[in-house]
């Protein structure tokens, strides 16, 4: 299973990042929420920027460009396998970034990536 950072995680169901939390674990996918309020997703506490996740493998990014470069040294420090840069969030400076650190990346859907089983 690969453990999952949601970057712009919420409480609300009709969000494409708290669908994503309750498919991830539906699979089995162990997950961290980061977020700027509080609450749940998933059943797991989302949590502000603040503690380094070294275990993580697959950031999945529900940020929009400009809301991402504050996550840059965070995303950075995590040493994610791969970033997936969901509709909407795509970033060119950020792709270039994470290649440059060995860092994965894809631009795909988190939910449609589940439900093929190509995640």
């Amino acid at each position: 299973m690969k453990k999952t950072l949601i970057l712009g995680a919420s409480t609300n169901p009709s969000r494409y990042s708290n669908k994503a939390a309750n498919m991830l674990h539906k699979h089995g996918h162990a997950i961290v929420n980061i977020g700027l309020s509080g609450g749940e997703a998933a059943g797991v506490a989302i949590e502000k920027k603040g503690e380094i996740y070294t275990d993580i493998d697959t950031v999945t990014m529900y940020l929009s460009e400009p809301n991402q470069k504050e996550y840059y040294d965070y995303i950075l420090a995590t040493k994610p396998k791969r970033i997936i840069f969901n509709p909407g969030a795509e970033n060119s400076a950020l792709e270039q970034l994470a290649m440059e650190h060995g860092i994965k990346t894809e631009r795909a859907c988190t939910l449609v990536l589940l439900s093929t089983g190509q995640f």
